[in-house]
């Protein structure tokens, strides 16, 4: 066990606990908690949206996927970018008229209750599964350092994380994110420098032998309406389509992302801090690749055992080859990632269950309410139930030891419902005529579709938001003509 290594992972560790917890000061309401006041710059925002999708997952899961294939998980990037310019001009106009807390309080607006709580149901099962396989992760990070995989150390992970979100709310959330990126980005910089120093010829060499190994190629521009085709989890079309589909779902519906986007002192702010996060994510996205090329090459050169979790070979090399001190700075760095997307979903989560399923609290909320009274009494409330997704979420990450590769396994996950809620958020948007029966007729007709494809069929999970979201929209629209008579609900 190294010393000086643990002893700076525990300096990281109390100082963004510290950190996030002074902001406890700064929340005097749900406005307050939920989206900090509206009070952040847009390019904090922005920093913080990519932390929040960022995640262990992509760290230790993204080197592994160029290690033993190629580049080609950047065309799904390339669709992140349609995804995003899709949200900015079909639902921030939407969000920014009047105030709201979570993303399904558009729905409420549009169709009714039921559909606002069905999809604010449908967010919180999905993130909550979503998310415990990304508290799994850590205990990939963990088991390498600590040499065991005691759950005791993904509590203390948690339990840190949930402390400064329980206190400092979003804002919080938001300023530990902007330090955390900063910390595994750098991180993730130097590792790939260590590595290249390790490798004769640096960067020279490792293209040369990655390009003869095929390592290299990005696009796949192969098509073909066969099932080998739609199977292939990675070509130009999956990305462009499934890639920009997934973006408009996560970015535009998922409570994650959308809370962020909400924050934001207004709307020009907001899509600037949307937009310009899909250039940080691609330079991310890169790196992290990068660093996966370079291991294949050291690993092939010399002759060292691969690991027969290739989600361990980043964290691995990390604590064993980088030097002291180094090698404890950059395993900070992984665990800041994860803190930082733990943090986000648990506001998120804790959000959605005291806006869109406590009537009494969004009455609080309002203008009308604004006692101190009625305030203290959503903080309270805020609180607990942060507290209660932070004891859910290390339970669902206890039983996700089996789930395959974590990045794909966290992504799969959210790609089942996304498309339902992208579905019938585009009906609220771009229809008139369906109503509230309508739209959950839809819903139904989407999720028996999506399962179906994702347990009958070999369609990769790139393809399921957008099929899911099109028979959503298409089965919605239809079971309009058969709706019973009655006044039309519009958008306000």
């Amino acid at each position: 066990m190294r010393f000086l290594d643990l002893a700076v992972i525990l300096a990281y560790l109390i100082a963004v606990t510290w950190f996030g917890a002074r902001f406890r000061k700064a929340q005097t309401s749900l406005g307050d908690y939920f989206l900090g006041g509206r009070n952040a710059p847009w390019w904090a925002i922005c920093l913080s949206i990519v932390s929040a999708e960022t995640s262990t997952l992509t760290i230790v899961g993204t080197p592994g996927l160029s290690f033993a294939g190629n580049l080609g998980f950047l065309q799904l990037v390339f669709g992140y970018l349609l995804g995003r310019i899709a949200v900015s001009l079909l639902f921030l106009p939407q969000y920014f008229r009047g105030e709201m807390f979570t993303a399904y309080e558009l729905m409420r607006r549009r169709f009714g209750e039921r559909i606002r709580r069905l999809t604010a149901a449908i967010f919180l099962v999905t993130r909550a599964l979503a998310e415990g396989v990304r508290v799994f992760a850590i205990s990939l990070v963990v088991s390498v350092v600590l040499g065991t995989g005691e759950t005791a150390s993904i509590i203390l992970i948690v339990c840190l994380t949930l402390f400064y979100t329980f206190e400092g709310g979003m804002t919080a959330v938001i300023w530990t994110d902007v330090a955390q990126m900063g910390l595994y980005v750098a991180g993730a910089a130097v590792s790939l420098f260590v590595i290249m120093g390790q490798i004769p010829g640096g960067w020279t060499h490792v293209a040369a032998v990655a390009g003869e190994a095929g390592k290299l190629q990005v696009f796949d521009f192969r098509f073909s309406p066969t099932v080998q085709f739609f199977s292939r989890k990675y070509s130009f079309w999956a990305g462009l389509l499934g890639g920009g589909f997934l973006a408009m779902a996560s970015h535009g519906t998922d409570q994650l992302i959308v809370q962020r986007l909400l924050s934001a002192r207004s709307e020009a702010d907001s899509r600037r801090a949307l937009l310009w996060s899909w250039l940080v994510i691609f330079v991310q996205f890169s790196l992290f690749l990068a660093i996966g090329l370079g291991l294949f090459v050291y690993y092939r050169e010399a002759h060292l055992v691969v690991p027969h979790e290739l989600d361990r070979i980043y964290p691995e090399f990390v604590w064993r080859h980088l030097p002291m001190g180094v090698a404890g700075l950059v395993t900070a760095a992984i665990l800041a990632a994860a803190m930082a997307n733990l943090s986000a979903a648990l506001n998120a989560l804790a959000s959605t269950t005291v806006i869109d399923f406590a009537p009494l609290l969004r009455k609080s909320a309002g203008a009308g309410a604004d006692t101190a009274g009625a305030r203290a009494t959503s903080l309270k409330l805020a609180r607990t139930m942060t507290v209660v997704w932070g004891v859910v979420l290390v339970a669902i990450g206890m039983l996700a030891r089996h789930w395959g590769s974590v990045l794909e396994s966290g992504l799969s996950i959210a790609s089942v419902t996304l498309g339902l809620l992208l579905g019938v958020f585009l009906l609220g948007v771009l229809t008139r005529r369906v109503r509230e029966r309508a739209a959950m007729a839809g819903v139904l007709a989407g999720l028996a579709t999506i399962l179906y494809v994702r347990y009958s069929t070999s369609i990769a999970w790139t393809w399921w938001v957008l099929i899911g979201s099109a028979v959503t929209f298409t089965a919605g629209y239809v079971a309009s003509f058969f709706q019973s008579a009655g006044p039309e609900v519009a958008n306000e």
